[in-house]
């Protein structure tokens, strides 16, 4: 990508002479994009966006990328103001944002493929879980969901726990040992061939004992991770610290200031406005061949819980025959979803039209109206009925601390395939960590889910 970005902007600009060099300047552009394709190499390489541990993991490896790439072409002008070289600003111009976009589509395509090898239980890191039982299967399971990260749980160690425990239950991983001494640690790497250890709570070892695992790790080219108890946490809100050599965790209290608000709701209007705009012509057909299909009103408005439990009408276009309400008591014994949720895959309620509407989401296009008018937000938890509310439990009513969405981590999550305890830990993680950074990339992922149809019913 840094060839073709390099040399294309040398061919647009220049042409196919070799040795072009501008009237008046001592520069050959030739050996300058030699140059420039050599250091940005080296500056990918020295931003670490190659390390196994970046590759194809969450956005820092793009962040890099970006960061790398700046960074060069920010020295590349500040060397030409302070040498008073005049470089092309046409082969700058093109060199750039040419190579950048070139790299990031060529990043996103590796990690496409390095996610599908991935799944299929190739290039992953064999991991060792260090610590009790609990730990040991909270941290298991959280690798299992998240495949893409490239960490395989291969055998656990419970120092200090009982000699019986030889099998994980909840993860079904073999127990190599119980003993806290460094050595049986060791013991235990080797013959499960880890590459890394993963050091998890509950995990009873004195800290000098950790300490001397830590290098003989080292020494072996072995990696160690360690896993605190912080339970979807996003990486903003951890900060460490260094106090008399011990790393100390800071974890930020999760907060939607007034800016915050301020830019969040903006960002609703303008976008929800531009939607409403662009897909006027889609709902004026979506109506026509609603209103044709089967007899009643066009709209459908049903009560939801926003913000901080205020009710509100959601509008959707009706995909259900008009008395679905009064016949949802006759179908709850058929409920195929877990929970507060009511879900059929053939629920006989919907319409003909209806269930092509909810495959690609047709029928929330007028929600739109309520994201403009306020009472919802393009990105959130998912908008609860009155009566899931009624049955929260404590934890659950933090998702009414935000707005409800259109879309959010459930929505390209899997949508109706989601378990109720899924839902809700998308949703609480979302509360917990909202950026308008995230809401972008949820909203970008959103497209996808819908043309994909994904657990839409």
């Amino acid at each position: 990508m840094i060839i073709w970005a390099v040399a294309g902007a040398y061919i647009i600009r220049f042409g196919l002479e070799p040795d072009f060099v501008v009237v008046g300047q001592e520069i050959n552009y030739f050996w300058l994009s030699a140059g420039l394709g050599v250091a940005w190499w080296v500056m990918l390489g020295a931003w670490s966006t190659r390390q196994s541990r970046i590759l194809g993991a969450g956005p820092d490896e793009y962040k890099r990328v970006v960061a790398a790439s700046l960074w060069l072409f920010g020295v590349l002008a500040i060397y030409s103001y302070v040498a008073r070289i005049d470089t092309a600003r046409g082969y700058v111009g093109i060199a750039l944002p040419v190579g950048l976009i070139g790299l990031l589509m060529a990043r996103w395509l590796f990690r496409q493929h390095l996610n599908v090898d991935r799944q299929k239980g190739g290039s992953m890191s064999r991991l060792l879980l260090l610590g009790g039982p609990g730990a040991i299967a909270h941290l298991a399971a959280s690798l299992e969901r998240s495949k893409e990260a490239g960490y395989l749980p291969v055998a656990a160690y419970s120092p200090g726990g009982h000699e019986s425990f030889t099998v994980e239950k909840e993860s079904g991983l073999a127990v190599l040992g119980h003993s806290p001494e460094a050595a049986a640690i060791l013991e235990a790497i080797v013959s499960c061939e880890a590459d890394a250890v993963a050091v998890s709570a509950g995990v009873q070892l004195h800290p000098q004992t950790l300490r001397h695992l830590g290098w003989e790790l080292a020494a072996r080219n072995i990696g160690l991770i360690m896993a605190p108890a912080l339970t979807d946490i996003a990486g903003p809100r951890i900060h460490t610290q260094q106090v008399a050599g011990l790393p100390l965790i800071h974890v930020t209290t999760p907060t939607l200031e007034a800016g915050q608000r301020v830019a969040k709701r903006l960002f609703d209007v303008v976008i929800s406005g531009l939607l409403i705009v662009i897909a006027s012509p889609i709902m004026l057909i979506v109506a026509a061949i609603v209103r044709l299909d089967s007899p009643g009103p066009v709209l459908f408005r049903q009560d939801r819980v926003g913000i901080e439990g205020a009710h509100f009408k959601m509008l959707k276009f009706r995909s259900m025959v008009v008395d679905a309400e009064q016949r949802l008591d006759g179908l709850t014994k058929l409920n195929e979803a877990n929970g507060l949720l009511f879900k059929m895959k053939d629920d006989p309620r919907i319409t003909r039209v209806g269930r092509s509407l909810r495959k690609f989401s047709l029928d929330e296009l007028p929600q739109l109206f309520n994201i403009f008018g306020g009472s919802m937000s393009l990105v959130g938890p998912r908008p609860p009925l009155p009566r899931e509310v009624e049955a929260y439990e404590h934890d659950v009513r933090r998702r009414l601390l935000v707005k409800p969405g259109l879309t959010g981590l459930w929505q390209v999550s899997g949508r109706s395939n989601l378990s109720w305890q899924d839902s809700v830990r998308l949703d609480l993680y979302y509360v917990e960590n909202w950026s308008l950074a995230g809401d972008v990339i949820i909203l970008l992922r959103t497209f996808r889910a819908v043309f994909h149809s994904t657990g839409a019913y």
